[in-house]
């Protein structure tokens, strides 16, 4: 508590739905000089966007802000996802460097590894391959700044860090179809399959790919962990420990929402990295990391908001309110 009652935190992203977590758990923590900056607040592509917020004097940066989205949306705007997050993360990390931030907090990707790589992954195994390709561009632009954070501090003694988490899940998460991430496509599928009648929901590739999920508070957890005791130029990878095939995860989806219908796969649609399984060694021996949530408590929490969600629009519109997510 006494090392966070000292620090003024500028969280990129803040504002989003993993930011606001982490600025919940900084005020648990008696942290009261924080800046919660999300895209509403600029652009993090301009430097003088980056400039206005350094006026706060920050003395710690935890990198949040992203362009993110699923398989699809990857595909279809790869140079977007590529430009936007290499640009935004190395002329913040530049920026804060010449600011004299203290210490720089890297929130990385998964996607930056191999898409052939032996199971679990380890942070050695980082450059023994190609990302997959669906991701690469925004793999690759997220692994450039863990380059940068190793240079800066090579050549001037700079504390900055890289995480690599898993893929992050949390009620309020993105739902929308066009860019969500897997488990909130599924529960949306599955929900609205359910509320309208249909009698099948579509699945895309073949279900054989295996993926791992943290819950969002334990992902804040862990950030601000490595923020106040990691101090070293190795990424470090969190997760869970518990990994699961997309086909089980489907089915335990469809089960959490109680839709009884069919389950067809396009496989014509790409799976995406075959196998993302991290070891976590790094995490619980260094900065003393462990996920608390249960995977099957975390989704039936995000299936429970979702509904809500599609309760509260219902009623919003019955008396003819627009809904704000």
């Amino acid at each position: 508590m006494s090392f966070w009652k000292t620090q003024r935190v500028w969280v990129t992203g803040g504002t989003g739905f993993i930011g606001s977590v982490v600025i919940r758990k900084l005020r648990e923590r008696g942290c009261q000089q924080i800046l919660a900056a999300g895209i509403e607040h600029g652009d993090l592509v301009d430097p003088a966007v980056i400039n206005r917020h350094l006026e706060f004097r920050p003395n710690l940066v935890i990198h949040l802000a992203a362009i993110v989205g699923g398989i699809g949306t990857n595909r279809e705007q790869p140079a977007e996802f590529f430009y936007q997050n290499l640009m935004m993360g190395v002329q913040l990390m530049h920026a804060s460097w010449q600011a004299g931030v203290a210490k720089f907090v890297v929130i990385g990707t998964i996607c930056a590894y191999p898409e052939i790589t032996p199971v679990p992954f380890k942070e050695e195994d980082l450059w023994n391959g190609y990302p997959e390709e669906t991701n690469a561009p925004y793999g690759l632009a997220k692994k450039m700044l863990l380059v940068q954070s190793q240079a800066y501090r090579q050549q001037y003694g700079w504390n900055a860090i890289c995480l690599l988490p898993v893929n992050l899940y949390v009620p309020g998460d993105n739902f929308s179809p066009a860019s969500s991430h897997v488990i909130p496509a599924m529960i949306k599928k599955f929900v609205d399959a359910q509320e309208s009648g249909v009698d099948h929901v579509t699945a895309w590739g073949d279900g054989s790919p295996t993926r791992e999920f943290l819950y969002v508070d334990d992902a804040a957890e862990a950030m601000l962990l490595t923020a106040e005791h990691y101090d070293k130029p190795e990424p470090g990878n969190l997760e869970l420990g518990m990994e699961i095939s997309v086909n089980d995860l489907t089915i335990t989806s469809a089960l959490r929402v109680g839709f009884g219908g069919e389950i067809r796969w396009d496989t014509s649609k790409p799976n995406g990295q075959p196998c993302l399984r991290l070891d976590v060694s790094c995490a619980v021996n260094d900065f003393g990391s462990r996920a608390q949530m249960g995977f099957d408590e975390g989704l039936r929490s995000m299936v429970e908001w979702y509904r809500q969600r599609l309760s509260d629009w219902e009623d919003t519109r019955q008396v003819g309110c627009t809904y704000r997510s």
